[in-house]
């Protein structure tokens, strides 16, 4: 077997991605990306720029790479409410020059969300070339949502955190009771967040697998432990991973850079290294 340099190896990803077309992102079967925020720490162009680098074809865009910041909450909503369409479409296009696929938009609807807001939410995403929303929502606000999402024939996945709070998705019981309020309303497992709330996400998997859209790749420890590197938590990330691969599965998998580490584009490379290792096995 030939051995790369470690220069000829990140040299060889980088001619690889920007060739990249969609499915380019599968690795052993299964479409590996990451979530944008795990490059929080860049603008919308660096962001792009870094998925290249670390030869990701696929992402998951985080709203904020596209909203102002630090603005008071109603300039938030009438930039929401009133930005035209053809934003978003520039935004698909850049992210098509990169050949880099958005596989979902993440825009976190809470219980202060206009109608407007929400509705203007789906247009975005459609606009953004993409049928799938992942959402870090109030519990509350999901029977809107579910509403606007039978309207516009796109999916939403729930996000869970690890705090558990009436309104806060982080409960199995939390993301079924959410799926029974429309077929348009689903799941973004976040496998991190669900170990961190003591919870089983390789059974949780294999049973709601139909209606889980997206996979967020962390480690954390349990009991509300912290984020840590790949690998040195509690979370079940391989047999997840490996599980995807065996079933074949097509549900993005992506990595969530959020542990404390140094440079974001060494950090999310490392996690695609673990990622890799593990399908390989």
């Amino acid at each position: 077997m030939m051995i790369l340099t470690r220069r000829e190896w990140l040299q060889g990803a980088l001619t690889a991605a920007v060739a990249f077309q969609p499915r380019s992102a599968l690795y052993r079967g299964v479409m590996l990306g990451a979530q944008s925020y795990s490059f929080r720490d860049l603008s919308l162009d660096a962001a792009i720029a870094a998925m290249q680098q670390v030869g990701l074809a696929s992402c998951e865009l985080w709203q904020g790479h596209l909203e102002p910041k630090s603005v008071p909450r109603e300039e938030m909503r009438r930039w929401r409410e009133t930005t035209p369409v053809a934003f978003f479409q520039d935004v698909k296009a850049k992210f098509d020059r990169a050949g880099v696929k958005i596989s979902a938009y993440n825009i976190s609807f809470k219980d202060d969300f206009s109608e407007t807001e929400i509705d203007r939410g789906f247009e975005m995403t459609r606009a953004l070339g993409t049928t799938i929303i992942t959402a870090s929502a109030n519990v509350r606000v999901v029977q809107r949502v579910a509403a606007a999402a039978a309207r516009h024939k796109i999916t939403v996945g729930m996000h869970n955190h690890s705090r558990i709070d009436p309104n806060e998705f982080a409960t199995p019981d939390n993301f079924v009771s959410a799926m029974a309020m429309g077929p348009f309303i689903a799941v973004n497992l976040d496998i991190g967040h669900f170990t961190a709330a003591n919870f089983d996400a390789v059974a949780f998997l294999r049973q709601h697998h139909d209606r889980i859209v997206s996979l967020h790749i962390k480690d954390r420890k349990r009991n509300n432990g912290p984020n840590v590197p790949l690998g040195e938590g509690d979370t079940p990330i391989v047999q997840v991973l490996q599980l995807v691969r065996d079933q074949k599965w097509t549900m993005p998998v992506n990595i969530e850079y959020e542990y404390k580490g140094g440079d974001t584009v060494e950090e999310v490379k490392r996690c695609l290294v673990y990622c890799r290792k593990a399908l390989d096995a």
